[in-house]
């Protein structure tokens, strides 16, 4: 028990690493939190600070979930004894959930972070990088026919869940999947009030009705 909460701890510290605040820093001192919408993540950092940064912003925080998951998981602490199997399998969703929580409540910038998508993309990809392809296919889908950065985050991390669920995942796969959509959509919940109020802004170069249409 003890190795599994060490472990939870240290993605949890992980997590608090924040691209966005951490390049916006070193790239003029901007807090990337005072423009745009807000937020610490990737989309924001695209629309307020370019491509150059963004791309960035996005490397760092899927690198922390990959970490997370893909290395810290099954590594074996010095001087921390290895936990019974049973706990042990619960290693994976516990730090890719943890990497994720740090990344929205940071300890180094006052618990105001990002949303959790680029790390729960990182977390999922030290897992298997073939449950990506559902959430990159859901995501793609959903931003192309309605323009919805925030929407086709929340139906990719969903689209995650089922396909865990769908596929027979063991149980703590499951429980990782269920949890992280639940996070994802709370993470999310401005969005979907901009999105009832008619305020939220789209992506307009992958938005095909946009092109047709010219609406914003």
């Amino acid at each position: 028990m003890s190795e599994l909460l060490i472990k939870a701890a240290l993605s949890y510290l992980l997590g608090s690493i924040v691209g966005g605040l951490l390049i916006g820093r070193l790239a003029g001192g901007v807090d990337i939190r005072s423009v745009g919408s807000g937020n610490a993540g990737a989309t924001n950092a695209l629309r307020t600070l370019g491509r150059r940064i963004a791309f960035f912003v996005f490397l760092i925080d899927v690198a922390k979930g990959w970490i997370a998951t893909g290395l810290l998981a099954a590594a074996t602490l010095p001087g921390v004894a290895p936990g019974p199997p049973e706990w042990r399998a619960w290693a994976v969703p516990v730090c890719g959930l943890a990497v994720m929580l740090g990344h929205v409540y940071p300890l180094w910038y006052g618990f105001r972070g990002g949303k959790g998508m680029a790390t729960l993309v990182g977390a999922v990809l030290g897992v298997s990088p073939w449950l990506l392809l559902p959430m990159i296919l859901t995501w793609l889908v959903t931003v192309m026919i309605c323009g919805f950065v925030g929407l086709a985050s929340i139906l990719a991390s969903c689209a995650l869940a089922v396909r865990l669920v769908v596929t027979g995942a063991d149980v703590p796969l499951k429980a990782f999947g269920i949890a992280a959509a639940l996070l994802v959509l709370f993470t999310h919940r401005s969005n979907i009030a901009r999105m009832r109020a008619g305020t939220e802004s789209r992506a307009r170069r992958l938005w095909l009705l946009g092109r047709r249409t010219g609406q914003a």
